[in-house]
């Protein structure tokens, strides 16, 4: 077998020593510091990192800070305002949009992966497009690989807005790798020593495992979410610059000409030199604080509290079953998944942020899922009763349920929404056994000419 010339000066240069002489072993490398970023940005498409330009402006020109960012898709399901070109080849397009944008605020690392664009409200139909337990090994990766102190990520709930499937799953993503990656037994051949890092085939990756210290969420509903987090103005005049912080983020815009809400509100204040659709369009998205693992308020900045010091793993709570008695009703389907989630991660305060609520297009149906539970000993008959405004359907749902005992029945219910607006509604549907109520839920409605599929 032919000895990679390398190991044959290793081996000349380790071998045998004088008497008396201790050999030298080579130092370890570091962690590659190229790579180091204060604040990772995990989103789901090119073009969502100009929801916080103003915030990034600020702290990549006034702070210093080094900012990385992963878009878990290429953005292929999405319209095309510029071009003919769609799919995979507008998929080519918009990463190239993407690097220009990141490239004029000084933005050096930036990953695609390889989620597959999944338009609509759905979750679950997100995170099985993307093949969620691969987009997550990637996500996980590169937190190790970045060590970021701080992630800036979607919100991980269901909105009344744009409320896009994938921007929830790169939320649920990131939250997860935010409890992940400093766990060295996930993903076990990101962190484990290479055998020989100078020969070739390695298969382990000799990442570091790393926690990050802080995750803060942004939303894409139609509304201000109610949920604590730091205040920042992005009219406040940069002290390196003097402009305000939004101008210095228009730029993130401008590039992505597919889309064209994006790029047409950056290009029309630049013409015209009127920018106050372009600063009210910025201000819909705040910083929501998640958690940290270093002692820090809700309120206070974003790197309140941080250190240049690693902090040691700090797991979750994880999943716990909630216990439940007699015969009871509640929200289901994505919902039902965010109660859990939420406390899982330790960040259940988000179940305060939004009441339930949904956005469809008029005359179109409205999915209200909805878990029916018996945990009694004997069988019984629950009824649903629906509580609608004039105008609305029941398509399916209504009705008299058999449960077993202990038994669990995920009631899809849909009705079918008036074409003509009152523009919201309170949609309730009532749940009663033996003749007593065992309670309701409610879910607000907002109708407009077109959303994405629920």
């Amino acid at each position: 077998m032919k000895v990679p010339l390398h190991l044959i000066a290793a081996l000349v240069l380790f071998s045998a020593p004088g008497k008396g002489q201790v050999p030298q072993v080579p130092p370890m490398p570091p962690p590659d510091p190229r790579y180091k970023a204060d604040i990772l940005l995990i989103v789901a498409h090119p073009d969502d990192e100009t929801a916080l330009g103003g915030y990034l402006a600020k702290v990549i020109v006034d702070d210093h800070k080094q900012v990385a960012v992963i878009y878990c898709n290429r953005g292929t399901g999405g319209g095309n305002t510029h071009g003919l070109e769609q799919n995979n080849a507008m998929g080519a397009i918009r990463e190239i949009e993407a690097r220009r944008a990141t490239t004029s605020l000084g933005i050096q690392n930036i990953w695609f992966l390889d989620g597959r664009d999944t338009p609509g409200q759905d979750v679950f139909q997100s995170l099985q497009n993307w093949r969620h337990g691969v987009v997550l090994e990637q996500v996980v990766r590169l937190v190790r690989l970045t060590r970021p102190e701080v992630i800036l990520t979607w919100l991980p709930n269901y909105v009344q807005g744009e409320n896009h499937g994938d921007h929830q799953a790169s939320g649920v993503i990131a939250t997860q790798a935010f409890d992940m990656a400093g766990d060295p037994l996930v993903f076990p051949a990101q962190v484990a020593v290479p055998r020989e890092r100078l020969d070739i085939n390695n298969a382990a990756e000799g990442l570091t495992a790393w926690q990050p210290k802080k995750i803060y969420y942004f939303s894409d509903a139609s509304h201000p979410v109610e949920g604590e987090g730091p205040e920042f103005d992005i009219a406040g005049i940069s002290p390196s610059k003097k402009v305000p912080y939004y101008r210095l983020a228009i730029d993130l815009h401008t590039p992505h000409l597919t889309q064209g809400d994006v790029s047409e509100v950056g290009l029309e204040a630049k013409t015209t030199g009127d920018y106050t659709a372009f600063l009210n369009w910025m201000r819909t998205f705040r910083l929501i604080f998640g958690k940290s693992v270093v002692k820090a308020t809700p309120r206070g900045d974003v790197f309140e509290g941080i250190t240049p010091v690693p902090v040691p793993f700090t797991p979750p709570r994880g999943y716990q079953p909630r216990n439940y008695q007699g015969t009871t009703i509640e929200m289901g389907g994505a919902f039902a998944f965010y109660r859990d989630f939420w406390r899982a991660h330790n960040i259940e305060h988000l179940a305060t942020t939004v009441k339930p609520e949904v956005g469809i297009a008029a005359g179109s149906y409205l999915q209200f899922p909805l878990i029916l539970r018996n945990d009694t000993k004997d069988s019984v008959e629950v009824v649903l009763k629906p509580q609608i405004p004039r105008g609305w359907e029941v398509a399916a749902g209504a009705g008299r349920y058999l449960l077993a005992p202990g038994q669990i029945y995920p009631a899809q219910t849909i009705l079918h929404a008036p074409v003509e607006q009152p523009a919201v509604a309170q949609i309730t549907w009532l749940a009663e056994s033996k003749g007593r109520s065992i309670g309701d839920c409610t879910m607000t409605v907002t109708l407009s000419e077109w959303t994405l599929p629920q």
